[in-house]
């Protein structure tokens, strides 16, 4: 794998031409469902708006004890990458106040970054713990 970007990634980045759409960040709390129809029809409606999902926020809980807990939250935060990616978001923001166990925790978000890479997204996580890149 090459550390360079290649001459079509490099064209590509020459050749952006200005848009006149607002970025937007989109609480997942608001998006009706992460169903491919729904997420159709919200990048309908932001496109007739003039409006480009930047950013969707995740408000999440990691406050049970609990292995099955955790990778239940970690699975609906994934949710949220694939409809971010979906809709053209670059990032996907979870936060959370607490954490009960961060050795559950951790690794479970771990694996939602991995995803969320594979993906063409970033996780920023704003919570009491970080994950090491």
């Amino acid at each position: 794998m090459s550390a360079t970007r290649s001459a079509d990634v490099r064209t590509a980045i020459e050749r952006c031409r200005v848009e006149d759409a607002t970025p937007v960040s989109l609480d997942a709390d608001a998006i009706p469902s992460t169903a491919r129809e729904d997420l159709r029809e919200l990048k309908r409606e932001l496109d007739a708006d003039d409006f480009v999902a930047a950013r969707v926020v995740v408000s999440a809980c990691f406050g049970e004890d609990c292995s099955f807990a955790t990778q239940d939250e970690a699975d609906r935060v994934r949710e949220y990458v694939q409809a971010a990616s979906f809709l053209g978001a670059s990032t996907v923001t979870v936060e959370f106040d607490s954490v009960a166990d961060e050795s559950k925790v951790r690794p479970a978000l771990a694996a939602v970054a991995e995803r969320a890479r594979r993906e063409g997204v970033t996780l920023d996580v704003a919570g009491p713990i970080t994950l090491e890149h």
